[in-house]
């Protein structure tokens, strides 16, 4: 017996929150299509995501570790991956919209370019005088114009609702501005969960990481409130041994406390806030997702440890020089010399300005492509 759309669309009306999106109540897609027999608006929307180019190419765009470092650390695909998980468990747990949550998830790294952050603040400065560069837009820019897989327009034609949640994704080190998705409102309650669920796998992946490579040790963690009590929680004496199965045990708990208590605080100020819809969450004058007291002041000190340990050790920094290096000097050369872009991306110049058409394809790149054409571009002895 086939499942069919509008069984799964009212299992969303008995079983959801009363203030989660259903997706029968999407604002619908910029261009009308027929709907799915058995799939509803949220889950053709994540398959779209899954299917684009821009998807693939998060497996070779670095995460914190440019990719010649190694093939076991997180790159933007399974940092995406994680986060998707991570927001569904959240989702299924507070009723709201899983598929939603799952597609937002999916989508919310698209526009980011080669080597992490640092790639993007080159871009930015370069793009400072020609409108600038931001991942969120870039991702939005991804499914709206630059993917082109259906013959009467260019871009997925994703619901509003997903293209909301990816203007509005903000984290520590982003922040969202709306524009044309109702600005001056809180997202719904499926886009907080997708930022939540992004700063817990980022802050616990890389901790994990961190500690793989060496370049952050279990004798530094001991200043980290959250670190002791897990270890204490596992009966791990690190200071006597620390296996690569302690680690992995570390790791999966900290995942867990972080879910649970993000749960049960959101929980608690859903009840308070006695919001009965998707509009109620909106209106609200802060994030309904959020964590006790007590593990907001321990994620702060665990973030500001990764930060002076992590982000800013001297090896890190030495990818970040490189990666900026390399970057604005490909930028520079392509805008001064459009005919050494590939002839397909030439063909774009008559709809976009030069800098916007390189900042694109310069987006667009893994971190190994880059690397790649540096090389053809710059060293003469390589073929290009």
């Amino acid at each position: 017996m086939i499942l069919w759309r509008e069984e799964l669309e009212q299992q969303e009306m008995d079983r959801l929150a009363p203030y989660a999106m259903k997706s029968r109540d999407t604002r619908g897609r910029d261009y009308p299509e027929q709907k799915h027999p058995y799939r509803t608006a949220y889950q053709r929307d994540r398959d779209r995501i899954i299917h684009t180019t821009a998807f693939r190419r998060l497996e070779y765009k670095t995460q914190v570790f440019i990719i010649t470092e190694g093939d076991y650390y997180r790159t933007r695909l399974t940092h995406t991956i994680e986060v998707a998980q991570i927001g569904r468990t959240i989702a299924r747990a507070l009723r709201a919209n899983e598929e939603l949550t799952e597609a937002i998830c999916l989508a919310h790294d698209l526009g980011h370019g080669p080597f992490g952050h640092s790639g993007e603040q080159a871009l930015n400065e370069l793009m400072v005088d020609h409108g600038g560069f931001d991942h969120n837009h870039q991702s939005l820019r991804i499914v709206e114009k630059l993917e082109h897989r259906f013959p009467d327009f260019f871009g997925l034609n994703l619901s509003w609702e997903v293209r909301e949640g990816i203007m509005k994704h903000e984290s520590e080190y982003d922040r969202g501005l709306a524009f044309a998705f109702d600005p001056d409102k809180r997202g719904a309650l499926e886009c907080q969960i997708v930022n939540a669920a992004d700063e817990i796998a980022y802050s616990t992946a890389d901790l994990d990481d961190g500690l793989r490579s060496g370049m952050i040790t279990c004798d530094q963690l001991g200043q980290v409130t959250l670190w002791r009590e897990v270890l204490a929680e596992l009966d791990i004496d690190a200071s006597r041994s620390f296996s690569e199965m302690d680690r992995h045990r570390v790791i999966r708990r900290l995942v867990g406390k972080e879910v649970t208590d993000l749960v049960h605080a959101t929980h608690n100020l859903l009840e308070a806030s006695n919001a009965q819809s998707v509009d109620d969450i909106r209106g609200l004058p802060s994030n309904v997702v959020t964590y006790s007291e007590t593990m907001q002041a321990q994620n702060r000190e665990l973030k500001d440890f990764l930060y002076q340990n992590l982000y800013r050790h001297w090896r890190v920094m030495r990818m970040a020089s490189k990666a900026h290096r390399f970057l604005t000097q490909l930028f520079q050369l392509y805008t001064a010399q459009p005919a050494l872009l590939p002839a397909r991306t030439q063909t774009h110049l008559k709809d976009e300005t030069i800098h916007r058409l390189v900042c694109d394809y310069i987006a667009g790149m893994t971190d190994r492509y880059a690397l790649q054409e540096y090389q053809k571009l710059f060293d003469p002895m390589e073929n290009v």
